[in-house]
């Protein structure tokens, strides 16, 4: 067996060779340490300490053989034989659904998946009208092969303790073509420019062994027998047949929201979390993480993730971004929505992160206004947006050092955000209760790092799609909707999951319990 190393590389030497250091840490003599492999990789940027990376590295003695890291599986599941196998149909082509089928199709159980959008390739075009202001309500950054995750960076990270599960979903990556450093660096990340020939991969896999995929295929109720449900009905008057329905649509699917409430599915309240877009030059960020050492070539963009309270309430970065881009994000016309993303390289001049603040179910409003009250809630905000934006999809913006005044900005820096962006005062866009909550947030955030509130950073509205503000109720055991036979809802449009690996691993969850049901 290898020995495992854990060891720490200081930024000017993590070009010289390995071994040597290896040794010296095993306690070995000069030419003991034969092959070796990385096993995991960070970035210390700590306050008050060496700034380099921390390794834990697999070492065999020189003639001894080094064995090949092992690609994390899932134990194969088992249809029974007895049983025969269900029509199932698969609402949403993001993780969660894209998994599920993955994980059926190795049971015997094929599925068709219906998307909304277009496939990954034809949907850039309209990504490329949304950075000119012209949306397109069905193909966009949110719908689309992949889901919204395609075009947002490609994040790999989770708050999932499940390591196994976590490692079998990044092995499925990899035998599509990630970079094999997801598996070793500690906040892996594939970026939005690799992720649609990942997605090709996985479709070509999936329609080889009996997948179907129906792609402009909205999505518009369920025919069902009493409880039962019979097939699902398209947008235009088609059908799919089905006796399983995997919802797997997106924390923006508000049309399903819509009928699954007509339709007396139950449906409940969630709380999320809203605010803005703050962008800062790169370098700024790159100073204030690293010091002096900013600018060093061997250091990438730097990251951060921060923390406050304001009001009471939560606020917190999200989703960040180095070298990343603003995007629109809107689904509807007439609201302006902002996302972000960055490719591999993280090359832009900027750096964004979503900075919101909590919202509870509460805040939308009496219990009388029903489960669908959170996207009421979002949309005002979204509408606001666009009011203040001016149209084609600009969005308002406003200094940070204004926005923490309390005073309309006049002029605006340069920004990553393609549409463009208005000079405004975000009190015309933003909930008193989140407006409050943000700056007490930044002034916390400020009194820690003083650099943050600087002069160029901008606040770009509105960030409000963070998570679903709804959650479609399931069994705690069957993963089964209390309301009708044969539904599973899935994933972060569902309400259980919130990116891409904990969305797969739901779809995953959702799979193993359909298959559990027929064993029994």
């Amino acid at each position: 067996m290898p020995d495992l190393v854990d060891l720490f590389v200081p930024l000017d030497a993590a070009d010289e060779p390995l071994g040597p250091r290896l040794e010296r840490a095993l306690g070995w003599a000069a030419g003991d340490a034969g092959a070796w492999r990385i096993a995991r990789r960070s970035l210390d940027a700590r306050k008050g300490r060496p700034l380099g990376y921390r390794l834990r590295v697999a070492v065999a003695r020189a003639g001894e053989s080094l064995p090949a890291a092992a690609v994390a599986r899932r134990p194969p599941p088992a249809w029974p034989a007895s049983v025969p196998r269900p029509r199932v149909a698969i609402v949403g082509s993001g993780p969660a659904g894209s998994w599920a089928a993955l994980r059926l199709l190795e049971a015997g159980v094929p599925s068709t998946i219906l998307e909304l959008g277009k496939p990954v390739q034809p949907r850039r075009r309209d990504l490329a009208l949304a950075n000119r202001g012209q949306l397109n309500p069905d193909s966009n950054y949110c719908f689309g092969e992949g889901g919204a995750g395609t075009y947002s960076d490609g994040k790999l990270y989770t708050r999932s303790k499940d390591r196994d599960a976590i490692a079998a979903v990044l092995g499925d990556l990899l035998g599509l073509g990630a970079p094999p450093e997801i598996e070793t660096e500690s906040r892996p990340h594939i970026g939005s420019n690799r992720l649609p020939k990942l997605l090709t991969a996985l479709r070509q896999r999936l329609e080889a062994s009996g997948v179907v995929y129906r792609f402009e295929a909205a999505a518009a109720g369920l025919r069902t027998d009493g409880r039962r449900i019979r097939a699902v009905r398209l947008r235009g008057g088609d059908e799919i047949g089905a006796d399983v329905v995997v919802l797997a649509v997106g924390h923006s699917a508000r049309p399903v929201y819509d009928w699954l409430a007509g339709a007396g599915v139950a449906l409940e309240r969630k709380a999320i979390a809203v605010g803005v877009r703050i962008e800062h030059p790169q370098p700024l960020i790159d100073r204030i993480q690293y010091g002096r050492a900013a600018g060093h070539p061997r250091l990438p963009p730097a990251f951060y993730e921060l923390t406050a309270e304001g009001q009471g309430r939560g606020v917190y970065s999200f989703c960040m971004c180095p070298g990343g881009w603003i995007v629109p994000a809107a689904t509807e016309s007439g609201t302006v929505v902002v996302n972000g993303m960055s490719l591999s390289r993280r090359d832009s001049p900027f750096a964004n992160a979503g900075l919101v603040a909590t919202v509870e179910a509460s805040d939308f409003g009496p219990d009388g206004a029903g489960p669908l009250a959170g996207v009421a809630f979002q949309r005002a905000i979204e509408e606001a947006a666009a009011a203040a934006g001016g149209g084609d999809l600009r969005a308002p913006a406003q200094r940070l050092t204004d926005f923490l005044a309390q005073r309309p900005s006049r002029e605006l820096g340069a920004t990553s955000y393609r549409p463009g962006v208005a000079a405004a005062d975000l009190r015309a866009v933003l909930p008193p209760v989140v407006q409050s909550a943000l700056r007490d947030g930044l002034r916390a955030i400020g009194a820690r790092l003083p650099a943050f509130l600087h002069p160029e950073a901008l606040l770009v509205a509105a960030e409000t799609r963070t998570s679903a503000p709804v959650r479609i109720v399931r069994a705690a055991d069957s993963l089964q909707s209390p309301s009708l036979e044969g539904l599973y809802p899935a994933g972060e449009g569902a309400g259980y999951a919130g990116g891409i690996v904990s969305a797969a691993l739901d779809g995953v969850r959702v799979a193993d319990a359909i298959i559990a049901r027929a064993q029994r």
